[in-house]
């Protein structure tokens, strides 16, 4: 093999290297994970080819920018499986404490939202 071949060999796998980090940073690495509480609101599965499960969580009682308001913040996200968005469809409404993964940029096939819920922590009744 040349110095001429060798060298371009090296780059090619170099750019191709640099390439594969840059993808697994922008749609693979966890940027975050925590709990969000709050209402069920909905959970629906839509998506023209890949059909994922989406969900809205309302968490009530934030401190508004205007002084003596509460504002309801809305926590939008996707769901890591099916068992997950059933059980979360089958007690819409209810209080829940989600654990949830915050990724960099979305795909198609994981969801709309970069929060995607991969378990549920807890699930009780609305005090009344």
């Amino acid at each position: 093999m040349t110095t001429r071949k060798k060298t371009i060999s090296i780059i090619l796998i170099l750019v191709i290297l640099i390439i594969a980090a840059l993808a697994y940073y922008k749609y693979f690495f966890v940027f975050g994970e925590g709990v969000k509480a709050g209402e069920l609101n909905y959970v629906v599965k839509k998506g023209y080819m890949f059909k994922t499960y989406e969900g809205k969580l309302i968490q009530s009682g934030i401190k508004s920018r205007q002084t003596g308001t509460l504002q309801n913040n809305e926590f939008e996200f996707s769901i890591a499986n099916e068992a997950i968005a059933e059980k979360m469809m089958a007690n819409s409404g209810k209080f829940f404490e989600l654990h949830y993964k915050e990724y960099k940029n979305t795909l198609p096939w994981r969801g709309f939202s970069v929060y995607v819920v991969d378990s549920i922590y807890s699930v009780k009744d609305l005090p009344q």
